[in-house]
């Protein structure tokens, strides 16, 4: 719950107009600039409609992202991934909007290219300046906010620390309240200054900007008394709770009705996020299954050659929600089960056969899994999609083993890159497995996909753990 301060409403309202007209202009004047170094390209209506569409396109992604919040407290990598996003999004949907109207044909495909990288790189510049100076002034003593903290508990203490170390917030801590007394405190790491009382009293007089309520969850009623007394105050005041004990999944802030609402297990690909990743797969499953194309054909060939059966086999996997899917894969053995017989596949296992065997240490068997990409039953990175049996036994012996399937599954993923790939003997390896998958649904990012897919590529030669 916030209060924002009078003082503060002009340039609360007043900074996201200048970000928004920066980008703006930034968007608009760097094609502009650009046709000037091609004296065979003339700035037409065409080109400007480019530049007009792709400003309305990423203001509206940018807007559903909240980009244009206060910068206070905010990690400066949270908005190089933000921007990043929004205008893959941009990109993304201009190409899409280009192709159906068939005009790409009207335009400079190497000056849109040099265009569509140099943006973000422009954006990510002025911010990264902006950012910097506002820091300088910050570690000066200028544009900085009087902080309180009303509460004295370890997450006060965490908050506390956090204030102090990280000068670049412009926050300078004012002091500790709280109605005990410090000898009820085991742990007082900081002086408290006065009660609720000295607090509001502090705060109408305009000695204090902002106020952190960090009291527990429990005392519901003194923390509504708190907010009362301090809705005769113009400070900002925030209600920090102490969710940790509830181990929140991918956890964040909605609002439905007016009421505020914490999500405490929830997939990260919602909104836009869920466009981003399903551009990326499209994308990049396109270029991929063109690369491999030929030595898919080689694949199959090979396979009839050396073994009776078909080239392809399918699996019965469940996919996102939990819905069942079917994934195909090259064959690699002579027969397979894949109805209550568990049995993952050891080393030298009788049947699979020689090719399968290379097939499978190269993980050349995966490549039909595009497919299922493309068709939207798989993502190229999340995952790894486990036989029906094994969620049937592992669902009741590891706790969060479902919310794995809060994502589509992966070809590969975050496990697979770091050594969990392969049979899985124990409880303890399937375990470090999905602690893995669940690591990387709570830090999803594009850029930790591409970072996988690369990882993917170095490792996958190395890996002696599939047969």
């Amino acid at each position: 719950m916030t209060f924002p301060s009078k003082g503060r409403i002009k340039d609360l309202l007043f900074l996201p107009l200048l970000l928004k007209a920066l980008d703006m202009v930034l968007i608009y004047a760097s094609l502009f600039m650009l046709t000037l170094f091609f004296p065979y390209i003339e700035w037409v209506s065409g080109y400007k409609l480019l530049a007009l569409l792709s400003i309305l396109i990423y203001l509206f992604a940018a807007e559903s992202v909240h980009l244009y919040q206060s910068w206070r407290g905010v990690d400066f990598t949270l908005l190089v991934k933000r921007v990043l996003i929004i205008w893959f999004v941009t990109v993304t949907c201009l190409m899409i909007l280009g192709y159906i109207s068939k005009v790409t044909a009207e335009y400079s495909r190497i000056l849109v290219s040099i265009w569509f990288i140099l943006v973000p790189i422009l954006l990510l510049l002025w911010r990264a300046v902006f950012k910097g100076i506002l820091n300088y002034f910050r570690s000066k003593g200028y544009n900085t906010r009087q902080v309180a903290v009303l509460g004295v508990n370890g997450l006060a203490n965490q908050l506390i620390g956090h204030i102090e170390k990280t000068q670049s917030l412009g926050m300078i801590l004012q002091g500790l309240y709280d109605d005990r007394g410090e000898e009820r405190h085991a742990q007082l790491v900081y002086p408290i200054l006065g009660n609720t009382d000295a607090l509001v009293k502090n705060a109408q007089s305009g000695k204090i900007d902002l106020i952190y309520i960090t009291l527990p969850m429990k005392a519901e009623e003194r923390i509504k008394e708190v907010v009362n007394k301090l809705a005769d105050t113009t400070v900002t005041v925030y209600l920090v709770p102490d969710l940790y004990t509830y181990q929140l999944f991918n956890g964040s802030w909605t609002n439905m009705a007016g009421h505020p609402i914490i999500s405490v297990f929830e997939s990260p690909f919602l909104g836009l996020n869920s466009y981003a990743k399903r551009a990326q797969d499209i994308v990049l499953s396109i270029i991929i299954l063109t690369i491999v194309s030929p030595v898919m054909l080689v694949i199959s060939a090979g396979i009839k050659l050396t073994s009776k059966g078909p080239v392809l086999f399918k699996q019965r996997r469940y996919g996102i929600s939990g819905e069942e899917i079917t994934v195909w894969k090259f064959r690699s053995m002579t027969t397979q089960d894949n109805g209550n017989n568990i049995k993952q596949a050891t080393k030298d296992d009788a049947r699979i056969t020689p090719l399968g065997s290379f097939l499978r240490r190269t993980s050349l068997d995966e490549l039909p899994q595009f497919f299922n990409v493309l068709m939207g039953d798989m993502s190229i990175v999340g995952p790894r999609p486990h036989a029906v049996a094994h969620n049937e036994l592992y669902r009741n012996q590891i706790r969060g083993y479902m919310l794995r399937h809060a994502v589509k599954p992966g070809i590969t993923g975050w496990a697979q890159v770091n050594g969990w790939r392969g049979e899985t003997e124990k409880l303890e390896e399937m375990e470090g497995r999905i602690e893995h998958d669940l690591w990387y649904i709570g830090n999803w990012s594009n850029w930790l996909d591409i970072k996988i897919i690369c990882m993917t590529m170095f490792k996958v030669i190395k890996d002696r753990k599939a047969y």
